[in-house]
Parts: C-alpha cells; structure tokens; sequence
C-alpha cells in the first residue's frame, strides 16, 4: 500500500498519447537544425549548391564553345574584359567557359571516383571490422595496397590504357577505397562488442543484418564526413597528375588541364592561372569545411 502512494494515475487521453508519438526524436531533423544555426554552414551550403547549379546550368544552356580556337593573332592571350570574363588562352579559346566546363569534369570525375571508393571502402571495411577472422587478411592487404605509390600504379596503368577519363577513375579507385575501408574497419571495432550486438548475436541474428541495421546506421556522420573530403581529395589529385603530365589529355578540358596550360603561361599571362586556382580552391576548402561542419 505504501509503494502505491509514489505513484499516480496519468490520466491523459489517448489522443495526447498520439501527440507524443508524433514528436518523436528524429536524428536527421537535429542534426540539419543544429547544422543550419552556423551561419558559417549556411554560408557553404548556398555557395556550394549554387556553384553546382550554375555550373551545370552554364554548361547546358551557354553558346560559348569552350574549344573554339580563334586565327585572329588579337584574341590570343586577351586580359579580362566584358566579353571574356577570364580572358583567352594562347589558341584565343574563352577561359571563362574552359573553366566552368572543367569544373564540370572534374566534379564528375572525383563523384564518380568517391562513389566507388564508399561503396567498397565501406563494405570490406564492415567485414574487415566485424568478422575476426578477415582482420589478418585485410590487414596484409592493406600493407601491400597503401605501400605501393600511387604515382607509380597510374603510370604502368597510362602505359597499358589510353590516358582518359576512365584510366584516372581505375587508377585513383584501386587504391583509394582502401583507406576507406580502414577508417570505417576502426570505427567498427569500437561498437562490434556492443551489448546490443552481443544480444543480437545471442538471439541467433546473422551477421549481415547486425551488420546492415545495427553498425551501419552509427556511422552515417562518418561516413558523410569521409565523402565530402573525398570529393576535394580526388579534385586535388586529378590536378596534380596533371602537373606531372599523367592526368587526362589536354583535349580534355578539366581543372587538372587548366592549371597544367595556365603554368606554363604563367609568367607572361598570371590571370590563365589565377581564375582557374582560384575556383579550385574554393572547391577543396568548401567541400572540406562542409563535410566537417556535417
């Protein structure tokens, strides 16, 4: 009798019960509330959004031939100007266009390149992490894969392919997924022998599902972290193969070509390489900064 006098009847109907059902936690809706109170990530959220629709908006809807070559000596090398925003190159081509349609190959190609390396990073480094038995394998493998210079797997792979789009997608991607994969196997470790896994594995649940719905959901934030460094990543990696002349061809137009062409005309014509540098950067670092605010 006397524990029945700590407590009272609630009395609440029930469809003040369907209310509080209603307000349930939602881990998207805080983390986007917190998100947007930085100014700081508002800021890099309509830049960055606004960088891809323009660029894809310019590429689609602009008349301007970012290939057209002029035979008038006058439009070779011009300074910038209304008509050509960044001026022209030494062919007379609009550098203004030639670097909106490099950002569009270049943001394809470290997508396409962050993609693989996410999917295959992500699910070996789930079995790498979670299976005991495949940590001795994966761990020598990752020795073998991370030892062997990059540089050096891209210039075997320009010899046996064409340099192209696609030879740069192998090449950054046998590697690249690797690193990933030990980064996502580090992060398992810590909440593989969790009470709730060990109870999951207690009541008979295979190991695919305590996988898929009871690891993978704790590591969206890492995983969203890890592919908006990605993105700079395989950009600043595009260029400096570029620089070394193992990046796509120079019919291509991308911002690894774009710096390649604006250094060698750098000391006579600084702006072919500035503009380019310059919409680079802001690239890497927004990307950067937001997948850490994220």
């Amino acid at each position: 009798m006397e524990n029945r006098n700590l407590f009272q009847y609630a009395n609440r109907t029930i469809e003040e019960f369907h209310v509080d059902a209603e307000n349930v936690y939602s881990y998207w809706h805080e983390t986007f509330k917190k998100f947007f109170r930085s100014k700081m990530a508002v800021i890099l959220t309509v830049s960055v959004v606004g960088l891809l629709l323009f660029t894809f908006f310019y590429t689609w809807l602009s008349d301007t031939d970012p290939y057209a070559k002029s035979k008038m000596i006058l439009d070779w090398n011009k300074p910038p100007s209304a008509e050509h925003l960044f001026g022209t190159d030494n062919l007379g081509r609009d550098i203004f266009a030639r670097t909106w349609y490099g950002v569009r190959t270049s943001l394809l190609l470290s997508l396409t390149v962050g993609s693989i390396d996410m999917f295959f990073g992500i699910l070996a480094g789930l079995f790498w992490g979670y299976v005991r038995q495949a940590d001795r394998f994966m761990t020598e493998l990752y020795n073998i894969i991370s030892n062997i210079p990059r540089t050096i797997i891209l210039i075997l792979l320009s010899y046996l392919l064409s340099p192209g789009f696609s030879t740069i997608v192998i090449g950054l991607c046998l590697t690249g997924w690797i690193s990933v994969a030990r980064f996502i196997r580090n992060k398992v470790l810590t909440i593989r022998d969790a009470e709730y896994n060990i109870a999951s594995r207690s009541l008979g649940t295979n190991t695919r599902t305590i996988m898929g719905k009871n690891i993978l959901p704790f590591l969206v934030s890492i995983i969203i972290l890890e592919t908006a460094i990605t993105v700079p990543y395989t950009i600043g990696s595009e260029v400096f193969l570029g620089y070394i002349g193992l990046g796509l061809p120079q019919s291509t137009i991308s911002l690894g070509t774009l710096v390649q062409a604006g250094i060698s005309s750098f000391q006579a014509y600084p702006s072919q390489l500035f503009y380019p540098t310059l919409i680079l950067s802001f690239i890497t670092v927004s990307f950067y900064l937001l997948g850490n605010k994220l």
